[in-house]
Parts: structure tokens; sequence; C-alpha cells
């Protein structure tokens, strides 16, 4: 029995049919098209949100219905059936939005979560720069207060939801004299449209490829001092809280992900014949089969407990980190060998696989790489 079984309710259920026969109907037919034209419609997160699907744990008096974290880690699981990694949902409901319903004042929460909710507001969060990836201190963008606004200069790229975002949430030094790179650092929300915000090229990538991630350039940008989320040098703080739920909607991805893998090549095995038989049946295939099940079945316990952590309050970094570089290293050990048992078709964009397989190398990289990762483990070990 699942670590989760005793936490799942009929509404639980009746959520996830629900939105398995929407992605059925509404996203898995588009998904290939999707690809093509590397972005997802914008009136596609408005269905969602029509639905009641994004940011669905938000309080009624934002436009949620106050869901707990399950019915997100739904949403993800589901969503792995559709083949499709490029509508990254979660990233703007249980990564992005978070930070305004924490740290946002009532008048912004009034302002912006509605729409988020609703999926008129698509957001983005804007942190890695040109010279800087994980050393959130090294960043240069700058935002400089000139009376009632702020001044933004400097350069974000990697942004996912880059190109459809209206609102994005830009780190920012607000003090860059100050003694500690890290007490000099602020959010500041920029909204599309703002004179000197110019978003760039849709980048072109080896997988994710209907997921817009785009450059921004922020140019003598004059942004409502009203904008600055939470308080003024304590950005770097609040990345490092959110970062934990970050990492965990991550590894459960790469969870769902690498079952989806399995699945697929299972049937395949069972199905694709050689020497007369199905390929299933030679005894070296069925074994690396059997462990790679095993493996996913040890990351399914792992990442099922960090959720069951979240839902009574609990947070460990040092575990949320094992897993985000566990999980995803596993993903990609389980989709390149799910590739290879489907020879040269596994090869081929028709198969889903390939596309698993293109779309899983990212995981070690973004929302922390597998290397800082294991800086962290480290840390929190005493080394």
């Amino acid at each position: 029995m699942s670590l989760l079984e005793k936490y799942y309710t009929e509404e639980h259920q009746i959520f996830r049919d629900s939105i398995r026969r929407y992605f059925e109907k509404e996203v898995t037919p588009y998904v290939d098209q999707w690809e093509v034209d590397g972005i997802v419609p914008k009136d596609a997160w408005t269905k969602f949100g029509a639905q009641g699907f994004l940011c669905p744990w938000i309080p009624e008096d934002y436009g949620g219905v106050g869901a707990d974290f399950l019915y997100s880690s739904i949403i993800l699981e589901e969503m792995a059936k559709t083949n499709c990694s490029g509508f990254m949902v979660n990233l703007h409901s249980d990564v992005v939005v978070p930070y305004i319903a924490s740290f946002a004042d009532e008048e912004q929460k009034q302002r912006w979560l509605p729409g988020c909710v609703s999926g008129e507001i698509i957001t983005a969060v804007a942190m890695t720069e040109p010279g800087t990836g994980s050393d959130l201190a090294a960043i240069r963008t700058t935002a400089i207060r000139d009376g009632d606004e702020y001044i933004l200069n400097g350069q974000k790229t990697f942004i996912s939801n880059g190109i459809n975002c209206d609102l994005v949430i830009v780190a920012a030094k607000t003090n860059p004299n100050a003694e500690s790179p890290y007490a000099g650092m602020s959010l500041i929300v920029v909204e599309d449209g703002t004179p000197g915000f110019e978003k760039g090229r849709n980048l072109d990538k080896i997988g994710l490829h209907s997921q817009d991630t785009a450059e921004m350039a922020f140019v003598d940008c004059r942004v409502p001092v009203s904008n600055l989320l939470g308080q003024e040098g304590q950005g770097f703080y609040y990345l490092m809280e959110k970062l934990y739920q970050e990492r965990l909607v991550c590894s459960i991805g790469a969870q769902v992900a690498a079952e989806r893998a399995l699945e697929v090549t299972i049937d395949y095995t069972k199905t694709r014949e050689a020497f007369g038989r199905p390929i299933s049946r030679f005894q070296y295939i069925s074994f690396e089969l059997a462990k790679l099940a095993t493996e996913i079945e040890i990351g399914r316990t792992f990442v099922d407990s960090l959720i069951i952590d979240l839902l009574e309050g609990r947070k460990d970094v040092k575990k949320a980190s094992m897993a985000k570089y566990w999980v995803c290293e596993m993903q990609n050990r389980v989709t390149a060998q799910c590739l290879q048992f489907h020879g040269g078709y596994g090869y081929m964009e028709e198969y889903p696989i390939a596309r698993m397989f293109r779309d899983a190398r990212v995981q070690t990289i973004y929302a922390g790489t597998s290397e800082i990762m294991l800086m962290i483990i480290s840390r929190q070990l005493g080394l």
C-alpha cells in the first residue's frame, strides 16, 4: 500500500478522474503541435484555470479552493500520462505563485492571485543570469530606488514561462553595496508591458520543446515600489525558503516521469518480438526491467514520505536535496535504459520514449544541479 493511501479522500479521487479526462481531451491531442510550435498557447492556460486546476491550494478569498498539496501531486502524476513536459502548470502553481501568497501584502494578493488562479496571469521567476547559475549571491541585476519607483537594469536567462508570462518575480540587488551579498537582494514583481522590460528569444533547447524558455532584459525599467515583494533586502532568504518546495515538485515530476517511461517500455517489450518471442521474455531484458522497477519503487517511497512531511508541516532541507539529486538522476538512468530497449524505434520522435529521454536531461540541471544538491547535503551532514 502506498504511504499516501490514508491521506487520499473521495474528493481526491474525483479530482483525479476529472483532471485525467480533461488532459485526455484538452492536452494530449495537442501536445505534438505544441512541441512543433515551441510554446503552449495562452488559451490552454485560461481553459485550465477555468476548471479550477491552477493553484487549487489558494484560499477561497482569492479565487482558489484551499486544497491540500495532494491535489498538486495528482496534477503532476496525471500530466505525465499526456507525454507533455512543456505545459508547466506546476511551476506556476506550486513554485512561483507561493512567493506571492507568502510574501505579498493584502493589496498585492488581491491584485494578482485571482488572475493566477484563472490563468489570466501566467507567472515566472527570474533568478538565473548569463554569468551566474546556482550562485545567487553573484547576480548583477540591480533595482535602485528613485522616489516611488525602482529602476531595474540587468539580464536574466533560462526563464521558464518566459514568453508567456504576464508577471515575473525578479531577483535583484536593491543594495549593491551591502556588506553581505545576501543582504542586498530583493524580489521585485515586474508585469508584462512595463517599459524597459524586454523579453528575448524563445530559447532552442535539447528537450522541453513546448516549454517557452526565454532570455529577459531590464533596461532602465521603472517599477513601482508597491511591486516590492515582502521586505527590501530579504529576497535571498525568501528564495531559500521556497526552493524547498521547488525541489520537491521537481522530484515528484521526475518520479512520475520515470514511472511513465517504465510503463510504456514494459508494454513495448511485451509486443516487440525478436527470434520468435517477445523481447520481454529474454532474461537480460526482464532482469534489467526488474532492476529499474526496484529503483522506481524506492524513489516513490522516498518522494511520498516527503509529500507526507509537507502535508504535516515538516520541512527537511537535507531530504528534499537528496530527493532532487537521487530521483532526477534515477529518472535519467531509467529513461536511457528504456530507450535502449526500444532499439531503433526509441530514437524516433514518434515514440514517446524519445521525448521522455530528451526531456529528462534537464532535471539534473534546473532547480539546483545535482552537484549543488550534493554540496547542500554534505553541509547538512556537517562536512
